[in-house]
């Protein structure tokens, strides 16, 4: 019997595109040396699983309309700080005065507002299934603590529309571990009706290798397929606690995504009986479009439809130390991935 690696470097099957959706899996097929091993008609191309990246423009404006018109103290995970904006990034706000505070998670930005009494404070809560009950749980803590400074900036995503949306994109979805430890299986398992064929995949080397080998043998089978490669965490049904807290507390809205546009029904907002907690709402946010920089391809990496490295800003005006777009500055980020390796 052959191993994973055997049945990659011996794959003499038909051309096939597997989407790493998740940026993590970007960066460790990188870190791995995995993209060696692949023979020349299985390509590997990034997806939108990167949650900054995704993240569009008219988010960051609307944090540095926070800060900069309302005074707002902003809470965020230090990837969302250097994202550029239409005219700066919340880094260029800090420097006209604006309060940014990084924190590692939502339940330190209910503590910021608790211990802060005199500010008010929003936390920018981005991310997918994975992210969206701890954004949830800081809203629940922060009404059981009476504070009425603390708020949230919702950008948060679900998973299976994109997937739809980007189902000619690929001919496989290497799907992310740690969304479907949140959901379970059986979303993807339905996608096949629609055509999409997946796995999912965990992290480390075996685990990665495992998933592809499988979507090869799998693929050369002709028919829309779905299998778990991660089930030491992935479960059909998972986290039933988590689907219902977010349940609870959440809605489905239309959300737009960098590169994609908008997806109907793909993001999350505060129900009714939580929107005292919406900084949009709160503060009676006006519509702000976000204008991204026209040389900036991070839209079209992360539809699959151009690698880094066909940007003409890569590695020249856009590095890490100076970011155009978001998919440079994100640790998951495809450019910044392929900076790093390659």
């Amino acid at each position: 019997m052959k191993t994973a690696r055997e049945i990659i470097e011996t794959y003499d099957g038909p051309k096939v595109r597997i989407m790493e959706v998740c940026g993590t899996h970007t960066h460790e097929i990188f870190r791995l040396g995995i993209r060696k091993l692949l023979p020349k008609q299985v390509e590997l191309i990034s997806g939108p699983g990167c949650p900054v990246c995704v993240t569009p423009v008219s988010f960051i404006d609307e944090a540095i309309y926070l800060a900069l018109e309302k005074d707002v103290t902003i809470c965020t995970f230090g990837d969302l700080v250097r994202v550029p904006g239409t005219k700066m990034s919340l880094a260029g706000a800090r420097e006209q005065g604006a309060k940014i505070h990084v924190v590692y998670s939502p339940a330190d930005a209910e503590k910021y507002a608790k211990e802060h009494s005199e500010e008010q404070v929003t936390f920018l809560s981005v991310g997918f299934e994975t992210t969206t009950p701890a954004g949830c749980l800081s809203v629940k803590a922060a009404r059981e603590d009476h504070l009425d400074n603390y708020s949230i900036l919702v950008a948060n995503k679900t998973m299976p529309q994109a997937y739809e949306k980007l189902k000619n994109s690929a001919d496989v979805f290497l799907y992310p571990g740690h969304v479907n430890a949140i959901t379970g299986t059986r979303l993807c398992e339905d996608l096949t009706k629609e055509g999409i064929s997946g796995v999912v995949a965990g992290f480390t080397a075996k685990e990665l290798l495992t998933a592809l080998a499988v979507s090869l043998v799998k693929f050369q089978e002709g028919k829309p397929f779905f299998v778990n490669c991660y089930p030491r965490v992935v479960t059909r049904d998972g986290s039933k606690e988590a689907q219902v807290l977010v349940d609870e507390m959440m809605e489905a809205c239309d959300c737009e995504w960098r590169g994609l546009g908008i997806i109907p029904k793909s993001g999350m907002k505060l129900r009714k009986e939580w929107q005292d907690f919406d900084a949009r709402i709160k503060y009676q946010m006006p519509k702000i479009e976000g204008k991204p920089n026209p040389a900036c391809r991070c839209g079209d990496v992360l539809q699959g439809k151009c690698k880094p490295s066909d940007c003409k800003v890569f590695g020249k005006g856009c590095t890490p130390q100076h970011p155009v777009g978001a998919c440079m500055v994100s640790g998951e980020g495809a450019c910044s991935a392929y900076y790093q390796y390659s």
